[in-house]
C-alpha cells in the first residue's frame, strides 16, 4: 500500500497545543486515581448538580410524542421562543425568535465556532483580553484565525479599553470578551463594558460576549454589552444551557446575533452540525419556563463553596487572589512562591504529586503565575482540598 503525502498536523493544527491542557491534566490525575493514590479534583469547571427534574421529565415526554427528529435547523420555535422572551425580560436586549436566534449543538463551543467561521476571514485577528478560557485559542486557531492576547487592566482582572485600543490593525475583526470570567470569577463593571463598546463602535469592530456564567453572580451586576447603545448590531452573544442548568453533557447552547448575519451563521451552523438534539431542546425549554429555583439552589451553594475557599486563601501565606465575583473558579496568584522560582505549571505538577490536588496552571488561560480552582464539587470535598492546597503551600 503506498504511502499518502499528507503530513500530519496541517497548517492550522500546528496551532493548536496538544498537551497540557485541562483535559491532559485531568487525565493524568485519573490515572494516579487508578493507581490508588487519593486525588482532589479541582482542574474541570463541571457543575456537580443533577439537571432539573423537569427538564428531564420534559425529554422523556419529547421522546414518547415523537419528537425524535430534525428540527427547524435554527432550533424549535419554542425553544427559540423561550431564549427570546429570557433576553428581552431580563437582559434589556431586543430578541427576535426568527430574526436574531440560533440554537446550536455542542453548547457553546458550536455558538462560537459557527460565529467565528461567519464573522471572519481566513487571516484575521480576534483580541481576546485576559486570562481567557482556554478552548479560545484552539477555537481561533481551527477557524483559522489569529488571537491576538491583551493584559488587563493595571491592578485588576478587567480588559483594559485602553490596551485593546491599542491592540488593534488592520486585520482585527472582533474583539471576544467573556463575563463573568472563565477562569477568574471577574464580572466586568457597566463602566469597563461601555469603555469596551465605545472603542469597538470607533474603529469599526465586531464584539462577540461569552455569557455561559451569566447566572453564577454573587457581587456585582451582569450587564449584557449588547444592550448598550449602539451595540446591538454589531454584538453576538452566545451562551449554553451547560453551567446554568448543570446540562453540560446537553450539549445545547445558542447564539444572538444580529438579523443581518442571522442567515449567514445560521448556514454555517446548518452545515457543522444540521441541527440541535431535538428532545434535547424540549428539556431546555422547560428549564428556561420552570426551573429559576433549581438556579437558586445551586448558585447558593457555589457562594458557600467560594466563600470558604476565599478563607483559605486569605489565610495561606503566598496565595493572594481577586475577589471572584461570579462563575465557580478561584485564581489565585502563586508567583510569589519560593521567590518566584516555580513556574505555575511547576507548582501545578508538584502540587498534583506531593499533595494529590489537581488544578490548572494560569499559562493555559494566558496569564502565567496564576493557577486555577474549581470549586464545582460538594463542600467537605472542596474543604478537604484547600487543606491540602494550605499545607502544601506553607511546606515550600
Amino acid at each position: 500500500m503506498s504511502e499518502t503525502k499528507h503530513v500530519f498536523p496541517n497548517e492550522r493544527m500546528k496551532r493548536v497545543k496538544m498537551s497540557g491542557g485541562i483535559r491532559e491534566i485531568l487525565s493524568k490525575a485519573e490515572q494516579m486515581e487508578r493507581e490508588g493514590r487519593s486525588i482532589i479534583h479541582m482542574e474541570i469547571g463541571r457543575p456537580d448538580f443533577d439537571s432539573p427534574q423537569c427538564a428531564k421529565d420534559r425529554v422523556v415526554w419529547a421522546l414518547n410524542n415523537g419528537q425524535v427528529h430534525y428540527t427547524d435547523m435554527g432550533g424549535t420555535q419554542e425553544l427559540r421562543e423561550e431564549i427570546s422572551k429570557k433576553y428581552c425580560r431580563e437582559n434589556n436586549m431586543k430578541v427576535d425568535p426568527v430574526k436574531n436566534v440560533v440554537v446550536t449543538a455542542g453548547g457553546a463551543m458550536e455558538a462560537l465556532s459557527a460565529t467565528m467561521l461567519t464573522l471572519c476571514n481566513p487571516g484575521d485577528e480576534v483580541i481576546v483580553p485576559v486570562p481567557y478560557f482556554s478552548a479560545y485559542a484552539d477555537v481561533l486557531a481551527i477557524c483559522g484565525l489569529n488571537i491576538v492576547p491583551v493584559e488587563p487592566r493595571e491592578g485588576s482582572l478587567e480588559p483594559s479599553a485602553k490596551n485593546i485600543e491599542r491592540a488593534i490593525t488592520q486585520k482585527t475583526a472582533a474583539i471576544l470578551i467573556n463575563t463573568p470570567n472563565n477562569p477568574s470569577g471577574t464580572v466586568f463593571s457597566k463602566k469597563c463594558l461601555e469603555e469596551i463598546a465605545e472603542v469597538a463602535q470607533r474603529r469599526d469592530i465586531w464584539v462577540v460576549s461569552d455569557e455561559c456564567y451569566e447566572k453564577f453572580l454573587y457581587d456585582g451586576v451582569h450587564i449584557s454589552i449588547a444592550s448598550l447603545p449602539g451595540m446591538e448590531n454589531r454584538t453576538v452573544t452566545v451562551a449554553s444551557a451547560s453551567k446554568t442548568w448543570s446540562m453540560t453533557g446537553w450539549r445545547v447552547g445558542w447564539i444572538i446575533a444580529p438579523e443581518q448575519m442571522r442567515p449567514f451563521v445560521n448556514k454555517c451552523h446548518q452545515n457543522l452540525v444540521t441541527c440541535a438534539n431535538a428532545f434535547a431542546q424540549a428539556g431546555v425549554a422547560e428549564a428556561f419556563r420552570s426551573a429559576d429555583a433549581d438556579v437558586k439552589e445551586m448558585v447558593s451553594e457555589y457562594r458557600r463553596r467560594r466563600d470558604m475557599v476565599l478563607n483559605y486563601i486569605k489565610n495561606t501565606d503566598g496565595l493572594s487572589l481577586d475577589i471572584p465575583q461570579g462563575a465557580f473558579y478561584a485564581f489565585p496568584l502563586v508567583d510569589k512562591i519560593k521567590d518566584g522560582t516555580l513556574t505555575g505549571f511547576e507548582f501545578c505538577e508538584k502540587l498534583l504529586e506531593e499533595a494529590g490536588v489537581s488544578a490548572v496552571p494560569g499559562d493555559v488561560f494566558g496569564m502565567p503565575g496564576h493557577i486555577r480552582l474549581a470549586y464545582c464539587r460538594e463542600y467537605e470535598y472542596i474543604e478537604e482540598g484547600m487543606k491540602r492546597v494550605k499545607k502544601f503551600v506553607e511546606s515550600l
